[in-house]
This record gives structure tokens, C-alpha cells and sequence, in this order.
């Protein structure tokens, strides 16, 4: 009896849940048709993208374009008219009354002629192009010398020393000996004989005297040798300039050999000076450019000079390159050693500038504040060239005559830090 109940309890149960699961079933299916008529009724664009889907078998297109996929034509158009319109550039505003707090002064970017001033210390050396050495091409010893100390100063052929050389008095007294010789040829009887001793007297004669030549005998001495018939005991050395000895190496009574200097004389009426330049400024150092060049020793003086030479190496030590000037010095008051102060002024152009003080370096740009007006400042950024005295070249970034913060500008850029106002990167 119990488990007759208990069989149909449970038949009872699973009657109940089936009939539930078609009633939802029922309901479900009743609902669909419904809902498209629905859709019919409203006849908006939504429902004929859907019935044209079903119709083209396309459901699953139709799914993929509510989750996301491809996006409506016209959802695409306002995508790529927001794409091509500028990014608006972001303003920090300074009150006018906070501005005179603060001191707020702008200046406009204009075109101005830039000059770069180069400072730097000059030496005062020899002209090497009037340097002259005396030395000798014979051995032999000096019997005298006429200029026995350093700093004298001397004329162009002044005699300096005496040579007395055996080698140059034996080929003076081969020169007589052929000059003698020479003068006996017409005594031959035989004239073709005579003819022949005459013709080779004369070409050993203008050997000997090539000879002597060569050793520096003059014409004349040559010509008092014929006269006198006697050789000359010692050679003469004589100054190549007039100048200054600066260099003595000759002593009484030494000997010297071929080629051996003995004196190095130099013209001081005009000077070398002789200046350091930085590597960095080299770029704007040109031959032919004016300097001004003053003497402390002189200080009512001050000469003007053009760039002679840059020399082509640079100092490892200091990383500076030789200039060279070159000034007259008549009066001989301008002493090898004495240091100058030189002074280049070079012209840059016409260039597009604002003042140092109005450019922020942030180490990774710079940036300058634009007044826009009323109040409002715009941080923009821009790209410097050369940097002048109290001028910045700007390459890009702002045009001629907009106005910048030239002071009180790290005041502006704080408050636009607060306000997270940053300026857009500009486009390279």
C-alpha cells in the first residue's frame, strides 16, 4: 500500500514538472512573432537591418555589428571628422590683477641683428716670415767676431764674424794659379796650341770662380782677388736682415762646420700675436675678420688687425686652436711675449629672437609662454638656435611678433603644472 503511494506521488511530480517546462516552452515560442511585429510596427532602421539579415541567411552579421564589429557609416564619418580636427592647444589663465603681483612682462619675438663678441688673450711673437739665420759653408775657425751679444741690433750686410778657412784660401790660390797660367798661353808659338791653352785656361777660370761663388765670395772680392793677386785670409759672414740678434751661438775662436748656424737675426717692424680659441667658436672664426687689439702697457693705444691664419690643430690640453694677427710695429715698442686682449665681433644676420630669460629649458625641451590675451597664456614649444649676450635664436615654434612671457614666466609654468596644463609636442 505504501509503495502504491510512493509510485504515484512521484508520477505525479514528474506530471507537474514536464507540464511546467512546455508552458515556459509555449510561451517563449508565442513571443518571437510577437516581437517582429513589433519590429514591422516601429519601422525604424534597426529593425530593417535585422529582417534583411534574416532574410540573407546574415544573423550572425547582424550579432557582430551589436557587439562591436564593423560600426555604422555613420558612426565612421564623425570618427574621422574628429580625427582631422586640431588638437586645441591648452591655456593656463594669470589674472591681469595676479599678473602685476607677480611682475608679468612680455615682449614680442621679433627679427633682430645678432653679433657674437669673442674675448680672449693674445701673445706677441716674432714674424717667422722676417727671420733670418747666418751660418757658413766652409769649415774653419773665427778668428773675429763683430756682434758678440744677444738683443744687438744690426743692418741688412752688416758684417757678424771672420772666417779663416785653409780649404778657401787653397782654392783662392788654385784661382791665381790658373789666372797666372791663363796670362802665359799666347807666349806658345804654336797658335792652334795657343788657341786650345787659352780656350781651357778660360773654362778652369770660370769654374774656380763658380767655386768661389758658391762659398759666398762676392764679385768684388773675386774682382780685388785678380787685382791684388794675393788670397783673402778669412770670409766675412755678413747679416741676411736688419733686425735684432735673438739667437747667438758663435763664440771667438770656435770652429765651425758647413751648414752650422751662428746667428738668427729677426725684423721686429711688424709682429705676430697669436691668440687661443675654443673649440665651440671656431665654427665662427673666418680669415679676414676684424679684431681690435689693446696692450695693457698701452692702454691709450688700441690697434685693429685682420685674422692672418687658423692654424689647423687643436691643444688636447686646453681644446683651443691658434689665431694669428699680424700688427705693425715701426717704433719697435711692441716686445716678443707681451700678452694683448683680443676682441672679435662677428655679424650672425638677421635672426628671430626673444630674450634668454623668456625660454624654459626643461633639460628635454624648452618651452615659452605665448600670451593669447585676456588673461590667458599658452605654454608652447619651440626649438632654440645660437644663444647671444641676452638673446635666444628661435628656429620654430612661435612667429614674429607673437607675444611671450619674458619674466615672471616660472611663476606661470607653476601654476600651469598645478592645473596639469603641459604643452603639445610639436610635430618635427
Amino acid at each position: 500500500m505504501k509503495k502504491r503511494t510512493i509510485i504515484i506521488g512521484v508520477i505525479c511530480l514528474l506530471v507537474v514538472v514536464a507540464g511546467a517546462f512546455l508552458l515556459e516552452r509555449g510561451q517563449i515560442l508565442n513571443l518571437s512573432p510577437l516581437k517582429d511585429k513589433l519590429g514591422i510596427l516601429k519601422g525604424g532602421t534597426e529593425g530593417k537591418q535585422v529582417a534583411g539579415s534574416q532574410q540573407g541567411g546574415g544573423a550572425s552579421t547582424a550579432g557582430h555589428q551589436q557587439h562591436g564589429g564593423i560600426p555604422p557609416p555613420s558612426e565612421t564619418k564623425e570618427a574621422s571628422k574628429d580625427a582631422k580636427q586640431p588638437e586645441e592647444a591648452p591655456t593656463v589663465e594669470i589674472p591681469t590683477d595676479r599678473q602685476q603681483l607677480i611682475g608679468v612682462r612680455t615682449v614680442k619675438a621679433a627679427i633682430k641683428p645678432m653679433h657674437r663678441v669673442i674675448r680672449t688673450v693674445g701673445r706677441i711673437e716674432y714674424d717667422e716670415r722676417k727671420l733670418g739665420t747666418a751660418n757658413t759653408k766652409i769649415e774653419g775657425w773665427i778668428e773675429k767676431l763683430h756682434v758678440d751679444y744677444t738683443g744687438r741690433h744690426v743692418q741688412k750686410g752688416e758684417p757678424l764674424a771672420e772666417i779663416y778657412s785653409p780649404e778657401l784660401v787653397a782654392t783662392q790660390q788654385e784661382f791665381l794659379n790658373i789666372l797666372r797660367w791663363a796670362g802665359q798661353s799666347p807666349s806658345v808659338k804654336d797658335e792652334r796650341t795657343a788657341m786650345l791653352l787659352i780656350k781651357d785656361a778660360q773654362a778652369m777660370l770660370e769654374a774656380a770662380k763658380e767655386r768661389l761663388r758658391l762659398w759666398d765670395i762676392s764679385d768684388d772680392q773675386i774682382q780685388k782677388l785678380e787685382t791684388t793677386r794675393k788670397p783673402i785670409r778669412t770670409l766675412t759672414i755678413y747679416s741676411p736682415v736688419s733686425g735684432y740678434v735673438v739667437q747667438k751661438m758663435a763664440v771667438q775662436g770656435m770652429r765651425v762646420m758647413p751648414g752650422e748656424k751662428l746667428l738668427d737675426v729677426v725684423d721686429l717692424t711688424s709682429v705676430w700675436i697669436v691668440s687661443d680659441i675654443y673649440d665651440y667658436e671656431l665654427p665662427y672664426i673666418k680669415v679676414g675678420q676684424t679684431a681690435r687689439i689693446g696692450i695693457s702697457y698701452f692702454p691709450e693705444k688700441e690697434f685693429s688687425s685682420q685674422v692672418d691664419y687658423i692654424y689647423p690643430s687643436l691643444a688636447s690640453e686646453t681644446r683651443t686652436a691658434k689665431v694669428r694677427f699680424t700688427i705693425p710695429n715701426p717704433d719697435g715698442a711692441l716686445k716678443p711675449q707681451m700678452f694683448t686682449n683680443v676682441e672679435i665681433k662677428i655679424n650672425l644676420g638677421n635672426r628671430l629672437a626673444v630674450p634668454s630669460e623668456a625660454v624654459i629649458d626643461t633639460g628635454v625641451r624648452q618651452i615659452v609662454y605665448v600670451d593669447k590675451g585676456e588673461g590667458y597664456f599658452e605654454p608652447r614649444e619651440v626649438t632654440t638656435g645660437l644663444k647671444v649676450d641676452e638673446l635666444v635664436e628661435v628656429t620654430g615654434g612661435i612667429k614674429s611678433g607673437e607675444k611671450v612671457a619674458s619674466s615672471a614666466n616660472f611663476l606661470i609654468d607653476s601654476e600651469a603644472q598645478l592645473k596639469g596644463v603641459t604643452a603639445l609636442k610639436r610635430k618635427k
